[in-house]
C-alpha cells in the first residue's frame, strides 16, 4: 500500500535535484500542450447585434448609443471567431486586431453593469479587475497574467472555454503616465506594456514557475507518466474591455481644439460640454494623457458613456429590472415585508442621488440612508407592508414612529380581545400620548399599555360593554378615569 505523504516527499526530493527550467521547458518532457489542441473548439455563439442590443436596453438606461456600439462589436467579435475557426490556419489573417474596447464615462453610469450582462447573456467566463491593483505594486507582469488564470477558474478549469472569455479592467486611466518617467510612472508604463502582450496574443502558463506546489505536482506527474504537461492558455480570442472616468481628458481635448482654432473657448467646461468634447477625442489625446501608442492601438473601439441626469436616474428606478429597487425589496422580503414606492418618492430619491455626483451608485446610498432605520425596526413588528411616499421621505423618523405605534396598539387590541373578549379603540390624542410616554420612559408600546390598562377589563365587564374607547385622559390617569367613568355610567339605561 502506497503512502501519499511519502510519495510527495519523494517527488519533492526529485524536484530539488532537477533544474526548474527543465520541468517547465524540456522538450523531452513536453507532453501535450493543453489548451492549444482544443482552444478553437466549443464556440456556440449566434446572437445578432440587434438581439444583444435589445437585451441590454432592458437593463441599461440612458446609454442607447453606447449599447448600440458595444452590442455590435461584441457580436462581431464572437461571430467572426466562429467564421475564422472554419478557415484553414494557413489562410487566416496574420496580425488581426480584435475589437478590444475603451469605455470612457464618469463613475456610476453603468460601465461594469453593461459588460456583466453581456457575459451573462452570451455565456462566456468573465473577469473584472481594477487597474489600480497593478499600478500600486510596480512591475507586475505576473499579476496581470493572473487575470488570465482567473478566467480559467471562472470557466471551471475549461481552458478552451476560457479562451473565449471577457476580461474587463476598470480605472484604466489610473495607469496613465504623467510624463515623468521615474517612480510610479515607470510602473504604470510597465503595466501598459504587460497588458499589451495579453491584448494581442500570447500564451500564459496556468501554473506560475515560482509556485512550489505546482513544481511538486509536475515532478510527481513526471514520475508516473514520464512527461510533464505544460498547461497554457492562449489570449488570441479573449476580448479585453477597459474603462475609466478619465478626469482631465477634456482639458487636453479643449487645448488641442483651441490650438486648431475651431471654436472652443477657454472656459469652465459644463457637463453637457464635457460630452461634446469627449466625442471629439482622438488617439493623440489619449497618448497625451499618458498612454503608450501601442497600448491605445490595441483598443480600436472607443465608446463615450453619457452622464446620468435626474431623469435618467429616475428611469433606472422605474425599470422593471432595477437592481436598486429589486435589491431593497429583497432586503425587506427577507423579513416578510412588502416594500413599495410612489413615483413622487422615486423622483425625490433620484434628485438626492444626483446631488451625490456618483451616478447610479448614489442611488443605493440615498436608499440606505432613508431605509436603514425601517430595516432595523420593522422586523420586530407585525408590519408586513411598507410604502415609501413623500411623507415618509420628508420625515422618516416620525413616519417610522407612527408605523410602530399603530402596529403596537393593534397588537395590544388583538391580545386584549382574545384574552378578555373586549375590543379597545384608541382615539388620536390617546395614541399620540402613548407614543410620547413610550419615548419618555423608554418602554415598548405593548409593555406600557399593559401597565396602564391591565385591570380595565374589570370595569368594562361591570358595565357589560363589548367595546371601549381609550382617551388621552385615560392614558394620563388610567385608574381615576375608569373610576369616574363607572360612577357616571354604571346605572344609566
Amino acid at each position: 500500500m502506497t503512502n501519499p505523504s511519502r510519495d510527495k516527499e519523494k517527488a519533492f526530493e526529485e524536484i530539488l535535484k532537477m533544474d526548474p527550467e527543465e520541468v517547465q521547458t524540456n522538450p523531452d518532457h513536453a507532453g501535450t500542450h493543453a489548451g492549444v489542441s482544443g482552444h478553437e473548439s466549443g464556440i456556440n455563439f449566434n446572437i445578432l447585434p440587434e438581439e444583444l442590443e435589445e437585451y441590454l436596453n432592458q437593463y441599461v438606461v440612458g446609454q442607447e448609443s453606447t449599447v448600440e456600439v458595444i452590442a455590435t462589436k461584441v457580436c462581431t467579435h464572437f461571430n467572426r471567431m466562429k467564421i475564422e475557426n472554419q478557415i484553414p490556419e494557413d489562410e487566416r489573417i496574420i496580425g488581426n486586431i480584435k475589437s478590444n474596447m475603451l469605455l470612457i464615462g464618469p463613475t456610476g453610469v453603468g460601465k461594469t453593469y453593461i459588460i456583466k450582462h453581456i457575459a451573462k447573456k452570451i455565456g462566456v467566463p468573465f473577469v473584472k479587475a481594477d487597474a489600480t491593483k497593478f499600478s500600486e505594486t510596480g512591475y507586475v507582469g505576473g499579476d496581470v497574467e493572473d487575470l488570465i488564470r482567473e478566467l480559467v477558474h471562472e470557466a471551471d478549469g475549461d481552458i478552451s472555454r476560457a479562451e473565449y472569455g471577457i476580461i474587463y479592467i476598470d480605472e484604466i486611466d489610473k495607469i496613465a503616465a504623467s510624463g515623468n518617467m521615474s517612480g510610479p510612472d515607470v510602473s504604470r508604463t510597465g503595466v501598459q506594456r504587460n497588458l499589451l502582450k495579453l491584448m494581442e496574443e500570447s500564451d500564459v502558463d496556468l501554473k506560475t514557475p515560482h509556485d512550489l506546489a505546482s513544481q511538486v505536482e509536475a515532478a510527481m506527474e513526471a514520475q508516473k507518466t514520464g512527461k510533464v504537461t505544460r498547461k497554457k492558455i492562449n489570449t488570441k480570442n479573449i476580448l479585453f474591455i477597459v474603462s475609466g472616468a478619465f478626469s482631465g481628458l477634456t482639458d487636453i481635448i479643449n487645448k488641442r481644439l483651441n490650438k486648431q482654432s475651431i471654436g472652443f473657448e477657454k472656459e469652465k467646461i459644463s457637463g453637457e460640454k464635457t460630452q461634446e468634447l469627449l466625442k471629439l477625442m482622438r488617439t493623440e489625446d489619449l497618448i497625451t494623457y499618458g498612454f503608450e501608442s501601442e497600448f491605445i492601438g490595441r483598443l480600436p473601439v472607443y465608446v463615450i458613456l453619457n452622464e446620468l441626469d435626474v431623469d435618467g436616474l429616475f428611469k433606472i428606478l422605474k425599470n422593471r429590472y432595477s437592481t436598486v429597487i429589486l435589491g431593497k425589496k429583497m432586503d425587506f422580503k427577507a423579513y416578510n415585508i412588502d416594500l413599495d414606492f410612489t413615483d413622487d418618492a422615486l423622483m425625490e430619491l433620484a434628485q438626492r442621488a444626483h446631488e451625490e455626483k456618483t451616478g447610479a451608485r448614489g442611488l443605493l446610498s440615498v436608499f440606505e440612508k432613508v431605509l436603514i432605520k425601517f430595516e432595523k425596526k420593522l422586523p420586530s413588528t407585525n408590519i408586513d407592508k411598507l410604502l415609501i411616499d413623500m411623507d415618509v421621505l420628508k420625515n422618516p423618523e416620525k413616519s417610522l414612529e407612527s408605523l410602530i405605534l399603530k402596529d403596537a396598539l393593534e397588537t395590544f387590541q388583538k391580545d386584549f380581545l382574545i384574552e378578555h373578549g373586549i375590543y379597545l379603540t384608541f382615539d388620536e390624542a390617546a395614541s399620540q400620548r402613548i407614543g410620547e410616554l413610550s419615548r419618555e420612559k423608554s418602554k415598548k408600546i405593548h409593555v406600557l399599555c399593559d401597565e396602564l390598562f391591565h385591570d380595565y377589563f374589570h370595569g368594562i365587564r361591570l358595565m357589560n360593554l363589548e367595546n371601549f374607547t381609550i382617551t388621552e385622559e385615560a392614558v394620563n390617569t388610567p385608574s381615576e378615569f375608569m373610576d369616574k367613568y363607572i360612577k357616571q355610567n354604571y346605572h344609566k339605561e
